[in-house]
């Protein structure tokens, strides 16, 4: 059995992604293209950020329905796709179908993700036997910064799942063998995989880094400490954690809301943690794309021509653009929602008949979104005007990254924390929510109060991976989920395991019935 790096292109760099371990008898040893790792030279440290780079690129590399799923039960998401893909439909009413191959394909991806970047550290590992003190401490920084993203893949795994599988190595048999931990042990577990980590990472913002611009620093870790913290109600925890970055005073909001989520805004003082793409400003050749299709307008009549439409997969909800209109909200509302004449006349008809300016099926970049029948309006946050696109260039969205993890969420997460009887060293909990609400041309509050907070997050991070869905699951705010059809439950907080891994392995910490033995499991990672 051998592990393979195969080298691709990712923004500005050379990249050697590590792939998933094939078994012995799949004779995939050796491929155009590839080189085999026992045939690397370790005793060359200067190439010990290979495997680093690796580990980025299987970071980055998302299938696009990862963030669909992710994202679609919270209450700002609808699933849009009428007449396709009728189960990521039913996901979003919460009806569960344990066979969907969106359920599988996300537990899969995450897991061989988790695999590829424990073969990363291992690589690092074999460099740093043959390096001096500074290649050892260099490879320490690089194992700190995989550890991150090994951090994030099990954040999204327990927080969609509850009981998974903590996987530290490359052969996880003993690990599958012990069993699932619950949903806390996890996240304790990515708050201490944080704390190591913070010591050896770049005091820097990610877009200081100079070795992989835009990477992790000690920066990401506190968010990531953060938001696992946040999951275990340890409100003291996630005030130290928000602390740190923002007592850095290395962070700032990104001035224009609209632009953050565009070509200008890309690897702002905003981000935290922000997937890269890129077609190297080059019309044709390489390109390193996440898919945004699914989440673009299924008709429009882009500025640019030839530039094309999406899937309309991915719809921002009726009450949430109803409750942003209540607020009179303007700057968030605007870049959020892409509108079709057919969702403003929707509107209209629920008595929103004074509505601003920007409310209309062009945008400010001058694209004309078309009504389709797939939904009333698409996500303007996942959107990139088509005259920002590469000439020549043109798939949805293309070469645009993704904001993972951004200030604003730091700020909104401190906030919360002091609400809830944490103390801090740095901001109060007003004084935090309104430099979220200034940069939205929002007046200011005083005495902010958990509920608000709540609210202010519903208005800046709608659309944004689950981050609604998961605040309404943790504070137990079932009746927010319960909307337009909808009816939730205690029971619909955690998907079912998808069947292909049942079919593997006992899930006994689960709802589902069966007495085989762990000890197969994860055996579609291979």
């Amino acid at each position: 059995m051998k592990n393979i790096f195969k080298i691709s292109r990712v923004p500005g760099l050379v990249l050697l992604s590590t792939f998933t371990l094939f078994s012995c008898h799949d004779k995939l040893d050796t491929r155009e293209g590839q080189l085999n790792v026992d045939d690397v030279d370790y005793t060359d440290t200067e190439t010990m950020i290979e495997p680093l780079i690796g580990a980025y690129n299987a970071l980055y590399t998302r299938g696009w329905e990862e963030p669909l799923l992710l994202g679609v039960r919270g209450d700002d998401v609808n699933a849009g796709g009428l007449g396709d893909q009728q189960p990521y439909a039913d996901t979003d009413m919460y009806n569960y179908d344990r066979n969907y191959w969106m359920y599988n394909s996300l537990w899969n991806l995450q897991y061989s993700d988790i695999i590829d970047v424990n073969t990363a550290i291992d690589q690092v590992m074999r460099f740093q036997e043959f390096a001096d003190q500074e290649g050892i401490a260099r490879g320490d920084r690089y194992i700190a910064e995989i550890k991150v993203m090994r951090g994030w893949f099990h954040l999204n795994l327990a927080r969609t799942w509850k009981d998974v599988f903590i996987i530290t190595s490359n052969q996880p048999t003993e690990e599958i063998e012990a069993g699932v931990s619950s949903k806390a042990e996890v996240m304790q577990w990515i708050s201490d995989q944080m704390d190591e980590a913070i010591p050896l990472l770049q005091d820097l913002r990610p877009n200081e880094k100079t070795d992989l611009p835009g990477g992790i620093t000690r920066y990401t870790a506190y968010a990531i400490k953060a938001l696992a913290q946040q999951e275990l109600g340890n409100y003291q925890e996630v005030a130290q954690a928000t602390d740190a970055i923002i007592g850095s005073g290395k962070f700032s909001l990104y001035p224009s809301f609209y632009s953050l989520f565009k070509k200008p805004g890309e690897l702002s003082n905003e981000s935290l943690l922000e997937f890269q793409y890129s077609d190297y400003n080059q019309p044709n050749g390489d390109t390193f794309y996440h898919l945004y299709a699914p989440f673009g307008p299924q008709n429009w009549t882009p500025a640019r021509a030839q530039a094309s439409s999406g899937w309309g997969f991915y719809e921002p909800s009726f009450k949430w653009v109803k409750f942003m209109l209540d607020r009179n909200e303007t700057v968030r509302l605007e870049t959020s929602v892409l509108f079709t004449d057919r969702g403003i006349d929707q509107l209209k008809n629920e008595n929103y008949n004074n509505l601003p300016s920007f409310v209309k099926n062009t945008t400010r970049d001058g694209d004309v979104i078309n009504n389709f029948e797939r939904a009333y309006f698409s996500s303007g946050k996942h959107y990139l005007p088509s005259n920002q696109l590469t000439d020549q260039r043109n798939d949805y969205g293309a070469g645009k990254n993704m904001i993972v993890i951004r200030y604003a969420e730091i700020l909104l997460m401190h906030a919360e924390a002091l609400t809830r009887g944490a103390s801090s060293t740095t901001i109060s909990a007003d004084e935090a929510v309104n430099i979220v609400r200034n940069r939205a041309n929002m007046a200011s509050v005083s005495n902010v109060t958990t509920d608000q907070v709540l609210q202010e997050k519903y208005a800046e991070l709608a659309l944004e991976l689950g981050v609604r869905f998961y605040d309404m699951i943790r504070t137990n705010k079932y009746n927010e989920l319960s909307y337009d059809g909808r009816t939730f439950s205690a029971a619909d907080v955690y998907l079912p395991y998808p069947q292909a891994q049942v079919d593997a392995l006992p899930l006994e910490a689960t709802d589902v019935d069966t007495d085989t033995e762990m000890n197969a499991a994860l055996n579609n990672l291979n």
